[in-house]
């Protein structure tokens, strides 16, 4: 037997306007959402210009007041810390301070963090960020190079002076760095400065027909012959070793901006390297 449903109109038009209040509701929602999203993005926006230029207002009166202060100040660099009002100064050839807004007044200082049950020194990770970064634009070819016969496992950017004691003994550790399979690659840094004596040894070694040659005579406190060329990279050298906060000599850099200052022996410098 079948049964029939009776069809009720009023019934009918009620399940309809329902449907439509519905969807008119879901799409209110929607639009509700969609615009509360636009309006977090607009503060969002608002305030990062605001940071943004809250920290230009900082790098500016920092740079001022320190080129103020001493005009032979070089600022390289301005960034916000996770301190609110503090910023890292990177400073040419004096590493890292730290300077209120103001720049009135400023840290002269590792900053130090505590993770855990560990002690972080952001200054020093800060430092070898800036290293790495100068690290990729050195030229191989802009160095005296003294390569290992078979593989290179690493490799080392020595920033050097002909006249230091230290640097003499660590050339003398070259042949068994190369054994070790470590590329040494050397920098110029005269410590007395361009157009100094100094300057004027090593520049000729990188002058000379045979560099290699030239630098180790020089090492050996043997004399060369004088030719400062044009274009040597003597000078650009000394002012990328400044940017490394490098302020004596030797000075060797790894490629992850790692600084070892001082000299270090081979195999000590090997397990350094993870070698």
């Amino acid at each position: 037997m079948k049964v029939r449903i009776p069809f009720f109109p009023q019934l009918a038009a009620l399940m309809t306007v329902s449907v439509v209040m519905s969807l008119t509701a879901c799409n209110s929602d929607a639009d509700a959402a969609t615009k509360a999203e636009e309006s977090k993005a607009a503060v969002a926006g608002e305030q990062q210009k605001t940071i943004a230029g809250d920290h230009a207002k900082a790098e500016e009166a920092i740079t001022k007041a320190l080129t103020s202060a001493n005009a032979s100040i070089q600022v390289r660099s301005v960034k916000p810390t996770v301190i609110p009002g503090l910023y890292e100064v990177q400073l040419m050839g004096k590493g890292i301070i730290y300077m209120e807004q103001s720049g009135n007044y400023f840290l002269d200082g590792k900053m130090l963090q505590i993770v855990g049950q560990e002690i972080v020194n952001i200054t020093d990770q800060a430092m070898d960020g800036v290293r790495a970064d100068l690290m990729v634009g050195l030229k191989k070819e802009d160095s005296i190079v003294f390569s290992p016969k078979g593989e290179v496992k690493a490799s080392i950017a020595v920033f050097t002076d002909v006249d230091c004691g230290y640097c003499q003994k660590l050339h003398q550790e070259v042949p068994a760095l190369n054994e070790l399979g470590i590329e040494v690659r050397y920098m110029a840094y005269p410590r007395a400065g361009i157009n100094s004596p100094s300057y004027n040894k090593i520049a000729s070694a990188w002058c000379a027909s045979d560099p290699q040659d030239a630098l180790t005579r020089l090492k050996n406190r043997q004399e060369i012959a004088m030719n400062v060329c044009d274009g040597n990279p003597v000078a650009s050298h000394y002012m990328l070793g400044q940017q490394m906060g490098v302020t004596g000599t030797p000075a060797i850099v790894m490629t992850n901006g790692k600084l070892i200052p001082g000299y270090m022996p081979a195999e000590r410098l090997a397990e350094r390297l993870g070698i």
